[in-house]
């Protein structure tokens, strides 16, 4: 991002990028309730279970109540939407209100950084609105926990930086840095990013101070969270697996990470051998030649559908967002001079020069259409996706083998939606897509997570709701095999 020097104004080039980059971040931001919402994105993934666990008014029984550490997701989207599916008696009203909490939160966490950030041309903000457009779209769709703690994050990291030494000021901040802490373990990165970025004002100052204290009783309510509210043991288990996985390099072996690297490489490449013959029209050039190139490779070599990788690219926000902060936090420290660079106008006219400028913003570009080409691929396959679902569900085709008669294997389906799949949660969504009144309950053949106890399930079966007793007799009776 370009970084106002000290007695260094804003070139028109310089101001043009920054307006690039805040117009992508806020067009993101926007767009992701609104195609989540229509292409019902929010039961995707674990979102079945959630949307489920919604619509029948049980989320903390059905699975929050394992995981206190993430207690800030529940208490802003799924405690809202299953409050207010009880008070309309709509199991969509809540799930549709689930869909809007979780997908908005982008949004609001740009806007809550416009009006925290105080620093020197909103720094703090322009990074917030370009980690939104470059790292979001890797993630969206499927309803990960580090998809709020992201929109948290920046915020957070304005007031920290920015509120006064006052006791309101101080309470501020820590109901937000709580609220980051508890949305995901990962999000303890995030938050000590925070913390350490205030080091550079000054081991005595106020922010810094406050930091501590609020670092602190965090991490204390974080581990007291754990052992007050330990996780069942079947889903503790299943808990370290993923854990042991979380940083795992192969996460990043999937084609959009190799699409987006090939892409910038490609383009640094052919930038930097370009500009030595025609230095004012390079980037154009480049960028009309990836362009092409990458027209040429969707139409007839692509084949691949970003999918559940999505899941484990949260990854990916935990090791990029933190770095893209600290740039944040020392860009604004740079300006106010706090920080001091020993060759600030030097490096302003190397680094953000008109061309270079035009380069980046160039990549910023061409990042940005290839997360809305595989956006657009996901969206459609999962469409296709939701409707052969539903008509397994409906359908009277049957796979007693998977334990009733009234169960049909997932398997039935096209072959070529298997990249869609998450085992787990089918039976969910197939009550969903039926709204409610199932034909057959679909399985998948060789699922071998089961999210509730026979237990949980049977409760949930007694209560009176205004889903059928009987779909809730059929995710009984499939829990009960199992668990």
């Amino acid at each position: 991002m370009a970084a106002e020097m000290p007695g260094t104004a804003l070139r028109p080039h310089e101001r043009s990028f920054r307006r690039l980059v805040v117009a992508a971040g806020l067009c993101w931001s926007i767009a992701f309730p609104a195609i989540a919402l229509y292409h019902q994105l929010e039961l995707y993934g674990d979102g079945a279970m959630f949307s489920y666990a919604v619509a029948v008014q049980d989320v903390w029984a059905f699975h929050w109540h394992n995981i206190s550490g993430r207690t800030s997701v529940f208490l802003l989207t799924l405690l809202p939407a299953e409050t207010l599916a009880a008070i309309t008696g709509s199991p969509w009203s809540g799930i549709v209100a689930y869909g809007l909490l979780f997908y908005i939160a982008p949004l609001a966490g740009l806007a809550a950084t416009y009006v925290a950030d105080r620093s020197p041309g909103r720094l703090i903000f322009l990074y917030a609105c370009g980690s939104t457009a470059l790292l979001c779209p890797l993630i969206f769709g499927f309803p990960t926990e580090m998809w709020l703690a992201h929109a948290i994050f920046w915020p957070t990291l304005a007031l920290s930086h920015y509120t006064g030494s006052t006791v309101l000021g101080a309470i501020v901040i820590f109901a937000v840095s709580l609220l980051l802490a508890f949305t995901h373990e990962g999000a303890l990165v995030l938050l000590l990013t925070v913390f350490a970025t205030l080091a550079p004002r000054g081991l005595q100052s106020t922010p810094f101070r406050r930091g501590v204290a609020n670092l602190i009783v965090i991490v204390l309510l974080a581990v007291a969270s754990k052992i007050l509210l330990p996780p069942d043991d079947y889903y503790a288990d299943a808990f370290a697996r993923a854990a042991l996985h979380f940083f795992d390099l192969a996460i990043f072996r999937v084609e959009v990470v190799v699409e987006v690297l090939a892409a910038v490489i490609a383009y640094a490449a052919a930038f930097g051998l370009i500009s030595i013959w025609l230095p004012k029209r390079a980037c154009v050039y480049v960028l009309g030649a990836l362009l092409l190139l990458l027209c040429i490779y969707w139409m007839n070599f692509d084949h691949s559908v970003h999918a559940n990788s999505r899941y484990y690219l949260r990854t990916a926000l935990v090791v990029a967002t933190p770095l893209l902060g600290v740039m944040a936090a020392f860009a604004a420290m740079t300006k106010e001079g706090i920080i001091r660079d020993p060759l600030p106008n030097l490096q302003h006219n190397l680094v953000w020069s008109p061309n270079r400028v035009c380069a980046v913003g160039s990549v910023l570009v061409v990042v940005t259409l290839i997360h809305v080409v595989e956006t657009g691929k996901f969206v459609t396959a999962w469409s296709r996706y939701r409707q052969a679902i539903a008509a397994l569900a409906m359908s009277h085709e049957s796979d007693p083998e998977l334990g009733d008669a009234r169960f049909v294997s997932s398997g039935r389906a096209s072959p070529d939606l298997v990249p869609l799949e998450w085992f787990s949660t089918i039976p969910y969504l197939s009550v969903i897509l039926s709204s409610f009144r199932p034909n057959r309950l679909v399985i998948h053949p060789t699922g071998n997570y089961f999210w509730l106890s026979c237990a949980t399930a049977t409760n949930n079966r007694d209560r009176e709701l205004i889903v059928p007793v009987q779909t809730r007799e059929l995710i009984r009776t499939y829990s009960c095999l199992h668990r």
